[in-house]
This record gives structure tokens, C-alpha cells and sequence, in this order.
């Protein structure tokens, strides 16, 4: 393990879980990797490169758009757009001095709404007061379009490119249904690495697997919120998570010995995300996978890597795993926060290169536990009451074997337990379209390891 800090930085642990003994011939070497940071966030660090600044005066730590679903279905009930003004509201109201923010109508096209001159506001008392006065123009017309959402937040945050923390928050209550599927990835892919989001559904007529997307590429969160007054409680959690947030664009660098691979890079805690596709090249034999902005917190990643055979006794570097900076924010330079070495020793006791890692047998479970919901839940929606069933009694088993309450009580939503031990479940009857929206969404999120 090592560590690194800078003053008004918070601290950066890398630990490394592994069981480093392979057998004669073995390949593959996995490793959790836990990273942890302390004293930004509420510990009240100041973000990287921002200067004490007073409202209005540049400098600001971070910067927030609000982007709020108004296309037609949003009156059908009511209920959702006043709930949708209520949580951006509260949202706002969490929103602390000095940061730049802006709030955006969303239909088929987008349209600023606060402070509507195509630039983000500076939070004060007088501004989220203005702010909020202008929620009044917030009205349900139009159709649904997130690609136009996404685009228009970039640009609001293009004017303050000096901010290193940018983040939106993006409700909808319905489908993508004025763009193509390619429309909608194509602006994706032009914002991704801009700005974090975390996305929320309101009622049961959007699609799980749409926000899903946005959010995973914009390395954010997704969430269901069943009825429209529980919007504001969620909006403001939201906020005060993105005011938490003291380093942006921390990349996991991975490097790896001559003729060794990286196999995957996956975040297996707080919630699963698979990362290897999102590797860009840092130098020979290196790479740079994204982990988003950083405030008082822990995450855990599995990283997996195929190293040279070697005879017994022998032993190798795997991989250095590094906590690093860009140059874009450390100012010219790379700056790394944090590393660990992933090692690798041939041994013919077949004692040692049998043995599990805790750590990795856990994550495994709990990756091999959003999988079968993930499956249950399709089957269910195609009508295979019998794969849907089957499927959900292995993550029935496999929740209460490896201690996931959570997802267990989700599973209970649309399955009766007979014996959890052995995942023997029954379909329930008349299950709700919320309730299965419900566990589809939050299937993703893990139980940390008992260390």
C-alpha cells in the first residue's frame, strides 16, 4: 500500500486484496483493489486548483446542471411536474454559495430556464431565490429528446472551463422517443469524460436500460423514484453528494509487465460498472481507466490480469495500480495520489494456489448476483415465468449467502422465499411494474466485503 496527499486534498489508500500464489502453468491473476479517500469532501478539503473565491468572483469549486424532463406525458399525472419543481427546489436550496449551476427544461429540444443566457449562475441567496421563482416557467409540452439535454448541459458547462468539478442531474418520466437509439449514443459519446450525471426515473414508463446507459457512460448513478413525491428527498441527496466532491477526474492507472494483459477492470463497489472498455493508452504498457470525481469516500475495483507461464518458485510484478491525476487537472503533469503492486509466485502447494481471495470470491458472488437478476428479470418481461423463477432463486441464494440484504428484500418484491440456502423461490402473483422496475434498477448495487 501506498499512500499520497496534498494539503486541502483528500487522502488517497490504495489497498490490494489478492491471493498472489499461482499453481505450475496458472495464467490468470485477480486482485481487488480498494481505494479510499479522506479529509476532502465533508471533512471540508478545497477541490484541486480552486482558490478561496467569494460568490461571483471566479474560481468557483464545482459546477451543476439540472435537467428536468417537461415533455407532455410529465402532466399525466400532474403530480409529476409539481413534484419535478418541488425537487429541483430542494435541490437547488442544497446548491452551497460559489458554485455555477443552471436548470434546463427538457423535451424535445432543450431550453435554459435559470439563468437563460446560455452561462451558469453563481449560487448565493440571491440567486437560488431567482432561481427558484423561475421554476414557474417550467411547463409539461413537447416530447422527449436526452440526447438534446445532454448536449445543452456540455455547453453550459464549455463557459466555465476554469471548473474542474462538473455534474448534472437529469430526470425523466418516459422513453427516448424523439430520437434514435444512434442519436442518443452519438451524444453520449460526444459529453462522455465532460461531466458526471446521475439519472432518475419517475413513475414506470421510462426504460431502466436508456438512463442506465447515460449514467453508467457519465459514471453516475440510476435510480427509480416509484412516486413523484419522493422527488425532492432524492434530488437533494443527490445534490449534497455532487457539493461532496473534492478531486475530479481521478483515473485507476494500470500498468502491466512485457507479454502480461489486463483481462477486465471492473468497480465492484458501491455498485458494479464494468470498466475495461473505457481504457485510453498512458504510456508503454500502461492505461488510464476513469473513476469520475472524488469526495470522502471508498470504492473497490477487480482487476484482472493474464501474466507469462513461469516455473515454480518464481515470482513477477503483475501490475502497479495508481490513484493518478491528469494533466488536464494536475496542471501539466501527471500527478499520482496513490498506488499498490498486484503480484504474482508459482508455487506446487496446491494449499496456497487453491486458495480464494475472500475479497475476490465475494465480488465474483456479487457480480454473478446482478447477473442472474438481470436474467430473471428479462425472462419475467418476455413471459418465461420458469428461466425468470430459476434465475431469481440463484440470486436468492446467492444474496443470502454472501450477506446482501438488500438485494435480498428487493428479490422479495416479486419472489416468495421457501429456502433461501438453496434459492427455492416462487413467482409472485400480480407483481407490480414498480416493484419490478425497482429491482431491475438497484440490482447493481453491492454489499462491501467483511474485512
Amino acid at each position: 500500500m501506498a499512500t499520497l496527499a496534498k494539503p486541502n486534498l483528500p487522502r488517497f489508500d490504495v489497498e490490494i486484496f489478492q491471493n498472489e500464489y499461482l499453481a505450475d502453468g496458472a495464467r490468470e491473476v485477480n486482485a481487488i483493489v480498494t481505494v479510499t479517500a479522506t479529509g476532502g469532501g465533508t471533512s471540508g478539503g478545497r477541490p484541486l486548483g480552486v482558490a478561496d473565491a467569494a460568490p461571483g468572483s471566479g474560481g468557483q469549486s464545482a459546477a451543476v446542471v439540472i435537467l428536468v424532463d417537461c415533455s407532455g406525458s410529465m402532466d399525466y399525472p400532474s403530480s409529476k411536474l409539481r413534484g419535478a419543481r418541488e425537487a429541483t427546489a430542494a435541490a437547488i436550496d442544497t446548491v452551497r454559495d460559489g458554485v455555477a449551476f443552471a436548470v434546463v427544461a427538457g423535451t424535445h429540444e432543450a431550453r435554459e430556464v435559470f439563468p437563460g443566457d446560455g452561462t451558469l449562475a453563481v449560487a448565493s441567496a440571491e440567486t437560488r431565490a431567482r432561481a427558484k421563482e423561475s421554476l414557474r416557467r417550467l411547463t409539461a409540452a413537447g416530447g422527449t429528446a436526452m440526447g438534446t439535454w445532454l448536449t445543452k448541459a456540455d455547453q453550459l458547462f464549455l463557459t466555465r472551463r476554469d471548473i474542474p468539478i462538473r455534474h448534472a442531474i437529469l430526470l425523466t418520466d418516459g422513453n427516448n422517443e424523439h430520437q434514435t437509439a444512434a442519436e442518443l449514443e452519438q451524444a453520449i459519446e460526444r459529453v462522455s469524460g465532460h461531466f458526471t450525471a446521475d439519472c432518475r426515473g419517475v413513475g414506470t414508463d421510462w426504460r431502466v436500460e436508456e438512463l442506465r446507459r447515460i449514467s453508467s457512460a457519465l459514471l453516475g448513478t440510476v435510480d427509480i423514484v416509484p412516486e413523484p413525491s419522493g422527488l425532492a428527498e432524492d434530488f437533494r441527496s443527490m445534490m449534497a453528494g455532487a457539493m461532496s466532491k473534492q478531486v475530479a477526474d481521478v483515473a485507476l492507472r494500470i500498468w502491466t509487465p512485457a507479454n502480461a494483459v489486463v483481462r477486465f477492470v471492473k468497480q465492484v463497489a458501491p455498485a458494479l460498472e464494468d470498466l475495461t472498455d473505457r481504457r485510453s493508452e498512458a504510456g508503454p504498457r500502461a492505461g488510464d481507466y476513469p473513476t469520475g470525481s472524488w469526495g470522502d469516500e471508498s470504492r473497490d475495483y477487480h482487476v484482472c490480469v493474464e501474466v507469462p507461464a513461469s516455473a515454480v518458485g518464481n515470482e513477477m510484478l503483475a501490475a502497479r495500480v495508481s490513484l493518478v491525476l491528469p494533466p488536464s487537472v494536475a496542471g501539466g503533469t501527471p500527478e499520482v495520489l496513490s498506488q499498490g503492486l498486484v503480484k504474482a509466485v508459482w508455487t506446487d502447494d496446491l494449499a496456497s494456489s487453491t486458495r480464494i481471495s475472500p475479497q475476490v470470491a465475494h465480488y465474483t458472488g456479487q457480480a454473478e448476483l446482478a447477473e442472474a437478476v438481470r436474467e430473471g428479470m428479462e425472462a419475467h418481461r418476455a413471459g418465461d415465468v420458469h428461466r425468470a423463477t430459476a434465475r431469481l432463486g440463484a440470486a436468492v441464494r446467492i444474496a443470502h449467502a454472501t450477506g446482501n440484504d438488500g438485494t435480498f428484500r428487493l428479490l422479495q418484491k416479486v419472489v416468495d422465499v421457501v429456502d433461501p440456502k438453496e434459492g427455492t423461490v416462487r413467482f409472485r402473483k400480480n407483481v407490480s411494474e414498480a416493484d419490478s422496475m425497482i429491482v431491475e434498477t438497484r440490482s447493481t448495487k453491492t454489499v462491501r466485503v467483511k474485512k
